[in-house]
């Protein structure tokens, strides 16, 4: 693994020092959550429902089976709506009926191989979707903080290990990263053309790639060795050397909240801001990691490059997020692997997803590994 600590970065403190979602913040905050029925939005949704939120949803069906929406039992316990964030009226009627104090955007089609073999599903979704939620905004008095999740891979790649500073360029060399870049640029026209004036802050949140128990998504890395294992099959690696900044899907979802709570008082947040890790890591070490967290698994290492172009080097300069909002990864890439194969492992055998979200996010807030 490649330690990519940058220059400038706040002296390490000690667990406590970490900074963390206040419950009392969040105790009866109406809150709107696009995206819920996915894995990052699942757990955002777990979080927030546990600290007391009034949380309202809206996404696509969940698409996978099983998935952790329906496994935490989460419709039961929100106002859950499924619907297409392209339907710009029932985008609006959402906003209006829920009149939220904020607003977390995660809805998109947020995968890169999908998005060749529909780019145009992709551009609408990730594009149009993001304006229909900043568009169906404009003249809600109770709005005060509007969070866009979009993606690392905004950059302009220059397949360099330097980490890419907010600063960076943006580009895209696939349609999900251009549909993401360009849904900055929509974006940062409704920040200025509409949204500030209304007091609202919109801050960007750009996180490095996510592990963790409750995704089954296909073509994603650990889902597919999990899927591969337990099935006794080989699991295909198609490019191993491929580097990325890996992080426990927790530690991004403390970020958002975390970011989405301060800018609540400090509209000079509304900016973009990178979360990830120090250290970056190739695909081959983290299916090395997950075969020794999981005990055991067989894998087939790719010679040759397969299929269409995907970034082979990325790392993200978190050094803002850590000295401006004090955020940094509490876990480290072995235990974030660890406590991800330990989830599946664990629901195979029976125990609910619950539990083991409560398992992982309580361990997470005491800083224990």
């Amino acid at each position: 693994m490649a330690n990519m600590v940058n220059p400038g970065l706040v002296s390490p403190g000690a667990i406590s020092a970490f900074p963390a979602p206040e419950p009392s913040f969040w105790q009866g905050r109406r809150v709107l959550l696009t995206g819920h029925t996915g894995f990052k939005g699942a757990w955002l949704a777990f979080w927030l429902l546990r600290m007391g939120a009034t949380v309202t949803g809206l996404a696509l069906a969940p698409r996978t089976s099983p998935d952790l929406f329906d496994a935490l039992g989460l419709a039961g316990r929100m106002q859950s709506h499924i619907g297409d964030i392209r339907d710009a009226a029932l985008v609006r009627q959402i906003v209006a009926e829920s009149q939220p104090e904020i607003v977390l955007h995660l809805a998109a089609q947020a995968l890169v191989r999908p998005s060749y073999k529909d780019p145009l599903d992709t551009f609408s979704s990730n594009v149009m979707g993001t304006a229909n939620v900043l568009d169906a905004l404009r003249g809600v008095d109770s709005v005060r903080v509007a969070l866009m999740v979009t993606t690392d891979k905004v950059y302009r790649n220059r397949e360099l290990l330097t980490p890419y500073p907010e600063t960076a360029e943006l580009g895209g060399h696939d349609p999900y990263s251009a549909s993401k870049a360009a849904s900055e640029l929509v974006i940062a026209g409704y920040r200025s053309a509409f949204l500030a004036e209304q007091g609202m802050t919109v801050a960007v949140a750009r996180a490095g790639n996510v592990i963790g128990g409750g995704d089954w998504s296909e073509d994603r890395l650990l889902p597919d060795a999990v899927r591969a294992w337990q099935r006794h099959e080989r699991l295909q690696i198609r490019r191993p050397e491929s580097v990325r900044p890996w992080q426990h899907v927790l530690e991004p979802v403390s970020a958002y909240l975390t970011l989405a709570q301060r800018a609540y008082h400090l509209p000079g947040l509304a900016e973009a801001w990178n979360f990830g890790p120090d250290e970056v890591a190739t695909v081959r070490e983290v299916v090395e990691l997950a075969q020794g967290a999981y005990g055991g698994g067989e894998v087939d290492f790719a010679h040759d490059i397969i299929g269409p172009h995907e970034a082979g080097l990325l790392a993200l300069d978190v050094s803002k997020a850590r000295r401006e909002l004090g955020i940094r990864a509490r876990w480290d890439l072995q235990s974030a692997v660890r406590r991800t194969m330990c989830w599946y492992r664990d629901f195979e055998q029976g125990v609910s997803a619950s539990d083991l979200c409560e398992r992982d996010l309580d361990a997470f807030l005491l800083g224990t590994e």
